[in-house]
């Protein structure tokens, strides 16, 4: 009886699937997430009441201002109205303050200069017809550094409160929310509009000042840094109240007063 050759049944090909390597590369990283103590900033408050029980917020002890211009950007998701505290000392000390003009902080911060930041820059400099400063907390500091680095001619000095300058290293629940304010800029004005503009260096010619504190709850104090110890001071409270905060008002009025005195 011969015998019937056998056929080797092979599997059949699978389809080519990219390597876990690959797909890894496909996802979008997530940004670093900061080990912050969220609920420390509802002590924010404190700071409110402290501040108005110190001969700083009445501008004693601080040196007088030249009548020059200082224009206050907002934090992420905030508006100008928050920094009504900061306006008024400011004014009450000798300056001249404006609000950014930019409502909530929760669009491309391209289109916020481009469409109110940079109006109320062109109408500070007619009106006091010299180099402004720039003021911002938070996300606003980074905005703040961006448009200093984009007009070194008009800007005297930029300063700093809690802004995440080196890296954008925060509590979930502000990654989150910034997030989702991501997708919607992407929804109604596409990739073109999301910045890389604000990352630009300021010159090392201007007067820098960036203030921060360990004790805060929502990005890592240590991406508030320049990383120069001239620069960089620390003060005690929180990344709120950063904007209420005695001791951050006493630093922001010497190193005013120095970029003044450098003109």
């Amino acid at each position: 009886m011969s015998s019937i050759p056998r056929t080797k049944l092979r599997k059949p090909k699978r389809a080519a699937t990219p390597s876990r390597t690959r797909r890894r590369s496909r996802v979008k990283k997530a940004l670093p997430e900061a080990n912050t103590p969220l609920w420390t900033e509802a002590l924010f408050g404190a700071e409110v009441l402290l501040l108005h029980a110190t001969p700083v917020y009445y501008g004693f002890g601080v040196p007088r201002g030249d009548d020059s211009a200082v224009v206050l950007i907002p934090g992420f998701l905030g508006t100008d109205l928050y920094l009504t505290e900061l306006h008024g000392w400011l004014e009450r000390i000798g300056y001249r303050p404006y609000f950014s003009g930019i409502g909530i902080n929760a669009e491309c911060p391209n289109l916020l200069v481009q469409r109110h930041l940079n109006q109320t820059i062109e109408r500070a400099l007619d009106e006091t017809g010299r180099k402004i400063h720039l003021i911002g907390h938070s996300l606003g500091g980074v905005i703040a550094r961006s448009v200093a680095g984009a007009r070194p001619r008009d800007v005297a000095s930029v300063i700093t409160l809690a802004s995440p300058i080196r890296s954008a290293v925060a509590h979930r629940a502000v990654l989150q929310a910034a997030e989702a304010v991501r997708l919607r800029i992407l929804q109604e004005h596409g990739q073109g509009v999301l910045p890389e503009c604000y990352k630009r260096k300021v010159p090392s010619s201007m007067i820098q000042t960036a203030i921060y504190t360990r004790h805060d709850g929502i990005v890592d104090w240590r991406c508030c840094m320049i990383k120069d110890p001239e620069v960089d001071f620390e003060v005690p409270g929180t990344h709120i109240g950063m904007a209420f905060n005695p001791a951050a008002y006493t630093i922001v009025a010497d190193r005013l007063a120095l970029a003044q005195a450098s003109e």
